[in-house]
């Protein structure tokens, strides 16, 4: 059976993307989740020059922080760096220019700072950075680079999971309301003295065994099909994580095979 995706949902408010694989195996699909993770390249604070800061924050907490918030990154114009040059040059192809400045009395948010590259900026703009008292300022400029995961999980661009799929049978039910009041995520409701089943929430539902084992009438099976799930942190759609990491298992394989 050839390999076949089947997009169960997508929630783009919340960056997320769920689909059905069928045709391959764990390892196949546990591969393309480790690339996700740890290879698929994003931008992230990597150096900072503290100008000014008299906040309660002191100046590494400021610059740890910096350093996680997710940063859109556009792969058509940026890349890894070849060499540590690279980062300390500043290149325009690996390295941004961020400058954070304020000085009111207040929050100051992620969306304050001032990036070189409009199309990337800090992911989540109402993300507090730091509060200020009254007189009090800071003043950074920051260094955003191009990393992985791998190397450190600021440059992760989210999250992936998969699973088996589970099929649930129901059949006579004993008693159809207990399992409606313990179904806490949605997959079973009782509707018109009937227990109906929500089968779009069994993606994500986690308690399809506890199912099974509450009522006899309620059997579970597995497939071998797979249910993958990526979660965005913003500096990437779902999509172009899953773009990239194929193409980097592309690249990897066609290295193995050069040198074979």
């Amino acid at each position: 059976m050839a390999l076949s995706l089947e997009k169960i949902k997508e929630e783009r408010k919340k960056n997320k993307l769920q689909f059905l694989v069928k045709g391959s195996s764990e390892p196949f699909v546990n591969t393309i989740r480790r690339l996700i993770i740890e290879e698929v390249p994003t931008l992230a604070v990597e150096d900072v020059e503290i100008k000014e800061n008299n906040s309660a924050l002191y100046d590494e907490m400021l610059a740890l922080r910096l350093g996680l918030i997710p940063i859109k990154t556009d792969l058509k114009s940026y890349r890894l760096p070849e060499n540590e040059a690279e980062i300390t040059e500043k290149s325009a192809r690996c390295t941004l220019q961020l400058k954070l400045k304020a000085g009111k009395k207040g929050y100051v948010y992620a969306g304050e700072a001032e990036s070189a590259d409009p199309k990337c900026t800090f992911v989540y703009a109402n993300m507090p950075v730091v509060k200020l008292l009254a007189k009090q300022k800071v003043d950074v400029t920051m260094t955003a680079a191009m990393g992985q995961g791998k190397n450190h999980t600021k440059w992760s661009p989210g999250w992936a999971f998969y699973r088996k799929e589970g099929l649930v049978n129901v059949g006579k039910v004993k008693n159809p309301e207990l399992v409606a009041r313990q179904s806490t995520d949605g997959v079973f409701t009782f509707k018109n003295g009937k227990l109906e089943l929500n089968k779009e929430a069994m993606g994500d539902s986690l308690l399809l065994e506890y199912y099974a084992d509450l009522d006899n009438g309620i059997t579970l099976e597995y497939t071998n099909n797979i249910i993958f799930t990526v979660e965005s942190w913003g500096q990437l759609s779902c999509k172009e994580m899953l773009d990239t990491a194929a193409q980097i298992l592309i690249e990897k394989t066609e290295a193995l095979e050069k040198a074979l």
